[in-house]
């Protein structure tokens, strides 16, 4: 396993960490992305080790809060292998503060993150989203307390616009506070958005992106085909609307050219998928998730090989869109505003 530097700190992650979404199953939402409970949560921990993962990464809004719990029981006795990722910013109840960034909220909910995983220390947290309506100073100034307390080691946001990141960064420099030193971001082959500003923004900036989705939502499994029904067993049936949305014919578009890269290579879809994000600029660590031990070990065999240069200009011809105003307009002037992956008609391949 890669070990990679988180952004701008001298923390080093797995290339591949486990996402821990699966696990509980405590809602409808939920249940359609797995309901893995303790004994199988401790095997594919174990899996996960084997492997050389070093990250897990929960949420406490994830099955409001079982999958922190399965995800602590599940470590008993192997805390010191691993770092944890939590987050919180999403409601965990009916009050008008039992949601965002607020100070009240933050220190509610690393308590009551830190009590659930059965740890004394959360080694990076994560705002799950912006709170526009907490000034970023009382976040950041939280946050910086409960580094300095040893509560949680980085602090790391998610979901973030540009201007919200950027906004947080400066506030942090301004008073040397601890800085954001990962993005947990949506991006996929059929997701390449983050590419636009995002990816800019974090290598100026040494802000590590942390991948979740990278298969898009479920669509990249290797089951969804041209021509055929939506299989009977796919998160995409409860979720679909809630995730980002495709378009069919660009859909097939990307899968067509990643079964052209597997009949070369002789991997699977999800496997080029990922490892395609591995060669990215920026991330730091690929999120894979999975029901059940045998999907783990699917996943995990994406981090043990390269695509070529050949075949990952393949998969971006294919995946590439027009950006948004003002994307298209900088990619005028390359020379002035040269993209961080070359897009596919720029002829710099």
């Amino acid at each position: 396993m890669e070990y990679r530097l988180l952004g701008r700190s001298g923390l080093r992650v797995s290339a591949l960490s486990f996402g821990a979404a699966t696990f509980g199953g405590g809602n409808e939402f939920f249940k359609a992305w797995g309901s893995t409970q303790v004994d199988e949560a401790r095997r594919m921990i174990d899996l996960c080790i084997d492997a050389g993962i070093n990250l897990l990464d929960v949420a406490n809004g994830y099955s409001n809060g079982l999958a922190e719990e399965i995800l602590g029981k599940a470590l008993q006795g192997k805390r010191d292998k691993v770092l944890i990722s939590t987050k919180s910013f999403f409601p965990m109840g009916e009050g008008p503060n039992d949601l965002g960034s607020s100070r009240f909220h933050i220190l509610e909910q690393v308590d009551a993150s830190l009590r659930r995983l059965g740890t004394d220390r959360i080694d990076i947290y994560h705002m799950h989203g912006f709170d526009a309506l907490t000034p970023v100073e009382e976040t950041l100034d939280t946050l910086n307390t409960l580094v300095h307390a040893g509560k949680i080691r980085y602090i790391a946001c998610s979901n973030f616009s540009g201007w919200h990141l950027m906004k947080s960064l400066a506030v942090s420099d301004r008073y040397g506070w601890a800085r954001y030193v990962a993005h947990q971001v949506y991006y996929s082959l059929i997701g390449r958005e983050y590419e636009w500003e995002l990816m800019p923004l974090a290598l100026d900036q040494g802000v590590g992106a942390l991948i979740w989705s990278p298969l898009g939502w479920g669509r990249l499994t290797g089951k969804l085909r041209r021509g055929h029904p939506l299989p009977k067993i796919s998160r995409l049936h409860k979720t679909a609307e809630a995730g980002p949305q495709v378009r069919d014919e660009y859909l097939y578009k990307v899968v067509d050219a990643i079964d052209e890269v597997a009949k070369e290579t002789g991997k699977t879809v999800p496997e080029i998928a990922l490892n395609w994000l591995l060669q990215r600029p920026s991330v730091s660590s690929v999120i894979v998730g999975a029901r059940n031990e045998e999907q783990l070990k699917q996943n995990l065999a994406a981090s043990s090989w390269n695509l070529t240069p050949q075949q990952v200009a393949k998969l971006d011809a294919a995946s590439d869109v027009t950006p948004t105003y003002p994307y298209w307009h900088q990619r005028i002037v390359k020379q002035r505003n040269p993209p961080p992956v070359p897009s596919a008609d720029d002829g710099s391949r």
